[in-house]
This record gives structure tokens, C-alpha cells and sequence, in this order.
């Protein structure tokens, strides 16, 4: 009855209340009158049955979302979700990343990258009550982290005794709830149709973020079950999945002004972030992070020319690596020039005068933000090394090499005490990480990257060093770039793991052939293996202490936005959520207003013969044809290209659907405007805007220059 009544809580009046919210499905029926007079013509509590349509026709690919859209399986998402797909498939001689790819059969449809999966999530039940009673009230730091992982890991082993289904369970409101997510993995995904990239990416970076935006941001892939209709590893006898439901694809489209839902898995937001949490945020954390994702994509693009094998293998990372950047960069640029940190220290000072004007209150909440204000402290004090560590351990040798290890450790121990990442179900994962390296992975260009965050971490207080590491790289007083760079060189001349059945072999090995093995790399991981351990340690005392503080913060804040009759939802986790709102521009500065949709004429107007706005030639004569019949905008009598809404989305939302009244098709969810990228700390109802390819645009692309009408066919298009 407790849990009950804290998510009614929850939900207070919406009436009059901007469009703000990533909802959890089961929030929905709370809704439904706002819903309505907003335009969904079908039944909220629809949306809420995870089994349902149009909720059962969406997944996610772990990082985005995607939707079904036929009765085989076919299923379409972004192009920059593709990415790593199209990446991996391509090669010098045969370039699909840069010409596009089609398959006319499904005998044409290639594997996508190793590791690649769907999920469909099937149901989400509230396990807060599970863990709560497991739990050992005086345990703190890390004996409590400890507990909660190992509930954690009882509650999902249960959950997957049915084969073919992934489980997981996750934090909401800092710990206040927990639920757990199953989902049918499907492990058999095929690329089926990626537009050109300067189709799919036009624009490129110059675009990222902005608006005016003209970029057809869509791929599909296909999934594939065995014979038996269940999820089965690839095989050419699989057959493709027929998902429970699909979604319909409008060639109508929106029009300014029309209800809009997007459903899909946003990634991570920090809404409720204290008021020093957001000023180290913006004045440390983020530039800091901006710097080194920037100085990263220079060592790649200098050491990995273009056109090169070693660079293909790289754009996925270089695109993932440019687009944070930017989003940073405007980001900090938005934090300068707005108020946002005054009203974070306005509602934090607020919310300490409504605690102290209640006894009660005063008891029960002081003594959490005091705890919660020398958390953060801590915290700060320790990110500039954090953050160095993090981007070497993204160094893949040095990376690679400390997982085959971790994973040998961990497989002496039984399944159920191994650490989450590193059990029998992780297996898969792992080996196919370790196959996809051979397609994102240059010796050369990894050595670089590991000499400039060698130098990095020099550059360190003396105190923050790590002694093993630094005798490891034969790190002085003074960085001697010479002496470290011949040591990286020998380093990667006598290692083997660039070799990919290397790498596989040392799978199953035991720790003492690690620890007896030659191979520097390996030798690496096995001398930092204590001091990692430390470090992992003392994280989990830190997060095993603030899951004490953290849900009694949030109970607070939750319990005051109550009173003050504000939307109160979970900050984004990767779980399925429901956004609605309208399609409509915004005003980004005085003077000047951006209207909702972008057309084919503004395309043509970007067109030049340099990335990214060299538009395929096959393109460039479909447009002065101008056959756009069936495909028009009503009122503007053209092809639309992109759209603006107000619906609340962060990354992760990516490849989501974009849906009309009657959950209908009308775009994909691809990109957020510069002005709004605080959205993800701070809800803006003037600026926050969702760019969405318009599904207009993508099926004239398809149907008039791909030529992929055997798709179009197979989709189930309203006219």
C-alpha cells in the first residue's frame, strides 16, 4: 500500500502544465484527459499494456530505439544508429557507408556488427518492496552496495529462467523505487537499407544540433528468430521474426499544431541535480570532458587520413565523439547565457525554507542534504582523476587486455557471485566486443590516443598517481614523451590481442596463464589488476552510501514539487517512456522565429559538392523532376523534410517513433536545437525542441532515388 501511494503521489494536476515528461508507461491512464484534448484518438491505458499496441511494435538497440513496421520482422530506426552497422560492413572496395546500402531479398541482408541485438520489452513490475525487505538497515557504503547487487542479480536470475529474455533492473528517483525490465533478446539482426551518407548524415556536424536541419536520418535492419519462432544466435536457417504488432506509416504526415507521442528508451537525464551539482557541472565537469572528446577526435583524424581503412574504422567512434562534443559546447553556451544556475540555486534555497518551516520536516530531511552536499564535495574532489583514468581505460589494448582478465577472475568464482558485467550472460557480450575490434581498432591511432592521456594523467597532482601504473610506463618527475612513446611501441609490437583469434583464445583461460603469459598487454592487466580493484572499491562505498542519502533527497524534492502542484517524473534511465506534445517552432533569440517544418528547397539551397553537403547525384535529379506527388505538405505544396515538436526527449530517444493520433508513423525522433540542449538538465517550455525526420521525406527518398520499393511494399503505408 506504501509503494501504491508514493507513485500516486507522483502525479498531480497536469491541467495547464507544459508538455514536460518522460512518463513510465504504467503513468499513462493519469494522463489520459490531458492526452486527449491534446489529439490521441486511441486509449491511453493502450499505451500503458506493454503488450499492446502500439507499445509491443517498439524496442530498443541499447543506446536507441527502433520500431517494427511490418508483419517480417522489418524494423526502422536512425541512420546514426546504423552507424556502427554500415561501419562495419564496409569496406575500402566496397564503401556502403558512404554509397548506401539495399537489399532487394533477404538473402541480400547482411549481419549486423557483432553484438548487435533487439529488445522488446514485455513487462516492468515495481520490485521496490523486494529489495527493500532483502535489505540490512545498518549496512552502509559498500557492504550496502554489495546487498543491493546481490538482490539485484537474484531478482533478474529468476526473471531469466525463461530462455530468450534479457532482464534488468533499474534505479528510479535515486533509489526511492526500483523496477525490473524483461524484454525478449532478439540476438539475429540484419542490415537491410541505409540511405547514402550524405543522405543519411547531411549536414554532417556543421548541421549537428541546428535547425534549419534537412537530413534523412533513417536505416532499417531485420530481425531473425530459428524456425521455432524463438530467439536463436545467427544462423542462415533462421527465418524473420514476426513481431506482435507493427506500426502503420503515414504518407499524411503532420502539420503544425498536431499531437505528437514519442516512445522510446531516453537515455540519462539530471532534472533534480542539486544546485553545486550543476555548478561543477558546468564550470569543471563538462568543458574539461568537451577538451578531451575534442583533442580525441584530432589524434584520429591526423592519424587516420581520410579515405583510409584505419579511418573507416574510426567514423563510427569520430561521429559519437563530435556529436557530445557539441552538444557540450552548447550545453555550457546555454548555462553562460541563461539563468539557469540562479534558478537552481533559487529552487534549492526554496526548498531548504519549505523543510525548515515544518518541524517534521526539519527533522526528517535536514540532516540527508547535509550528507547529500559533502557527497558531491567528495566527488568533485576526486572527477579530474576519474576523468583521465576513464579516457585511458578507453584506450582499447590497455582495455581489452583488463577485461579478458577480469573475466577469467570472475569465472572462478560461482555465477551468482560474479560481478554484474561479468556473469554467464555477459558471455556473449563480451566475445562480441572482442570481434568487433577488428573493425574499430588501428594499432597506430591507439597508440596515440594512449601516449596523449598518458600525458594527461602525468600532468596530475602527485598525490592522485598511482604507483603500479606510473612504474608500468616508466612515468618520471618530468614526462619524458620520447621514453613513453618507445615504451607504447614496444608495447604494441610484441602484443598479440590486435589479432582477433588472439584475443578470442585467451577466453576460458585461467588467471595463472595471465599471469604467466608474455604479452605486455596482458602483463599490463595483471599488474593494475589490485590497484583497479582499489579504485572499484572505493566507488562502491561511495555509491553504497548515497544509495542511503539519495532516496531520502529525492523523497524531499518530490514531496515539495508536490506541493507546488509541478509534474514530478523519474529522471531518464534507459527505460521505456512515453512524451507528447505538438509539432511547433520556437523563438530562439529576439527578432527571430523558426518555423516547424524544413522542405526539399531548403535542401537543394545547402547542395554543394563538399561534405557534408555533397547530396548524391541520384538525389540532386529526383529533386529537379520534382515528383513529389503523394508526399506533399497541404499547405506548404511541397516534400517536408524535417519538422520541429515540443515533445521531451534526450539521447537514447534516438531512431524512436514519432506518432500521431492514431499511433501512426509520422517521423523519426533524431536530434534536439542547440538553445534546448539544457533539457536534460532543465525542462525549457520555450526552448526545448525535438527535430523528427518526416516520414514523408523518408518514403519519397525510398520509393523515388533508393529504389527501395520492395520495402515500401512490404510497410503498410497510409495514403
Amino acid at each position: 500500500m506504501k509503494l501504491k501511494i508514493i507513485a500516486l503521489s507522483m502525479l498531480v494536476s497536469f491541467a495547464g502544465v507544459a508538455d514536460e515528461g518522460m512518463w513510465q508507461p504504467h503513468q499513462l491512464p493519469e494522463l489520459e484527459a490531458v492526452l486527449k484534448s491534446k489529439g490521441l484518438a486511441i486509449e491511453a491505458s493502450s499505451i500503458a499494456n506493454l503488450t499492446a499496441f502500439p507499445m509491443n511494435a517498439v524496442i530498443s538497440l541499447g543506446g536507441c530505439t527502433a520500431s517494427f513496421v511490418s508483419a517480417s520482422g522489418l524494423a526502422v530506426t536512425n541512420h546514426h544508429c546504423a552507424f556502427n552497422s554500415i561501419a562495419h560492413n564496409s569496406t575500402p572496395e566496397n564503401n556502403i557507408l558512404k554509397n548506401g546500402f539495399l537489399a532487394k531479398t533477404l538473402e541480400q541482408e547482411l549481419p549486423a556488427a557483432p553484438g548487435s541485438k533487439m529488445w522488446l520489452t514485455e513487462n516492468v513490475s515495481n520490485v521496490t518492496r523486494q529489495i527493500q525487505q532483502e535489505l540490512t538497515p545498518q549496512l552502509r557504503g559498500k557492504a550496502r552496495f554489495d546487498e543491493i547487487e546481490q538482490v539485484r542479480k537474484q531478482i533478474v536470475a529468476e526473471c531469466e529462467a525463461t530462455p530468450g529474455y534479457r532482464c534488468e533492473v533499474y534505479s528510479f528517483h535515486g533509489g526511492l523505487e526500483y523496477y525490473l525490465m524483461k524484454q525478449m533478446e532478439i540476438r539475429d539482426v540484419r542490415l537491410v537499407h541505409a540511405p547514402a551518407l550524405s543522405v543519411g548524415n547531411f549536414g554532417g556536424d556543421i548541421d549537428n544540433w541546428m535547425w534549419p536541419r534537412h537530413t534523412g536520418d533513417y536505416s532499417f535492419f531485420r530481425a531473425y528468430v530459428g524456425k521455432d519462432g524463438k530467439p536463436a544466435d545467427f544462423s542462415a536457417e533462421n527465418v524473420p521474426f514476426v513481431p506482435p504488432s507493427f506500426l502503420k506509416v503515414s504518407a499524411k504526415g503532420v502539420q503544425e499544431n498536431d499531437f505528437v507521442m514519442v516512445l522510446g528508451y531516453p537515455g540519462r537525464t539530471s532534472r533534480y541535480d542539486l544546485a553545486e551539482d550543476v555548478r561543477n557541472k558546468f564550470n569543471q565537469r563538462l568543458p574539461q570532458e568537451k577538451a578531451y572528446r575534442e583533442q580525441t577526435i584530432a589524434l584520429i583524424e591526423k592519424h587516420a587520413p581520410a579515405g583510409s581503412d584505419s579511418r573507416m574504422k574510426y567514423e563510427s567512434n569520430l561521429a559519437g565523439l563530435a556529436n557530445y562534443a557539441k552538444n557540450f559546447d552548447g550545453m555550457i553556451a546555454g548555462y553562460q547565457q541563461g539563468n539557469l544556475q540562479q534558478r537552481k540555486d533559487e529552487f534549492y534555497a526554496e526548498l531548504q525554507r519549505w523543510i525548515k518551516a515544518d518541524p517534521a520536516r526539519k527533522v526528517k530531511y535536514q540532516p540527508v542534504f547535509k550528507e547529500m552536499e559533502l557527497i558531491i564535495k567528495t566527488d568533485i574532489a576526486q572527477q579530474d582523476r576519474e576523468m583521465v583514468l576513464s579516457y585511458f581505460a578507453n584506450v582499447q589494448l590497455f582495455r581489452t587486455a583488463r577485461r579478458l582478465y577480469r573475466l577469467s577472475v570472475e569465472q572462478q568464482k560461482p555465477d551468482e557471485e560474479r560481478e554484474r558485467g561479468f556473469q554467464v550472460r555477459d558471455e556473449d557480450r563480451q566475445k562480441s566486443a572482442l570481434k568487433r575490434m577488428s573493425r574499430s581498432y588501428d594499432p597506430a591511432v591507439d597508440l596515440e590516443l594512449a601516449l596523449h592521456f598518458l600525458q594527461k594523467y602525468h600532468a596530475l597532482p602527485a598525490q592522485q598517481h598511482i604507483a603500479t601504473f606510473d612504474q608500468y610506463f616508466g612515468l618520471g618527475e618530468t614526462f619524458d614523451e620520447a621514453a613513453v612513446r618507445a615504451k607504447l611501441e614496444s608495447i604494441y609490437k610484441a602484443s598479440t590481442l590486435s589479432d582477433e583469434i588472439e584475443r578470442l583464445a585467451w577466453l576460458g583461460k585461467t588467471p595463472d596463464d595471465f599471469k604467466n603469459s608474455q604479452d605486455p598487454a596482458i602483463q599490463f592487466a595483471v599488474t593494475m589488476f589490485a590497484d583497479d580493484m582499489k579504485l572499484e572499491d572505493e566507488e562502491k562505498e561511495q555509491l553504497g552510501y548515497l544509495s542511503q542519502v539519495l532516496p531520502k533527497v529525492m523523497d524531499a524534492i518530490i514531496q515539495y514539487n508536490k506541493s507546488l502542484s509541478k509534474p514530478v517524473y523519474a529522471d531518464a534511465n534507459s527505460t521505456l517512456r512515453v512524451t507528447y506534445g505538438t509539432v511547433q517552432g520556437y523563438q530562439p533569440r529576439d527578432g527571430v522565429y523558426n518555423t516547424p517544418f524544413t522542405t526539399i528547397g531548403g535542401l537543394k539551397a545547402k547542395i554543394t559538392k563538399e561534405e557534408p553537403f555533397d547530396a548524391p547525384l541520384v538525389q540532386q535529379e529526383a529533386i529537379a523532376k520534382a515528383d513529389f506527388a503523394g508526399y506533399l505538405h497541404p499547405q506548404l505544396n511541397t516534400l517536408p523534410v524535417n519538422f520541429l515538436s515540443n515533445v521531451d526527449t534526450t539521447g537514447g530517444n534516438s531512431g524512436s517513433p514519432t506518432l500521431n493520433g492514431q499511433a501512426e508513423l509520422v517521423g523519426l525522433l533524431f536530434d534536439g536545437v542547440v538553445e534546448g540542449l539544457l533539457g536534460d538538465v532543465d525542462y525549457d517550455v520555450k526552448l526545448n525542441r525535438s527535430i523528427h525526420l518526416d516520414s514523408r521525406y523518408m518514403l519519397w527518398q525510398m520509393e523515388k532515388v533508393d529504389g527501395a520499393t520492395n520495402l515500401v511494399k512490404e510497410m503498410t503505408v497510409i495514403r
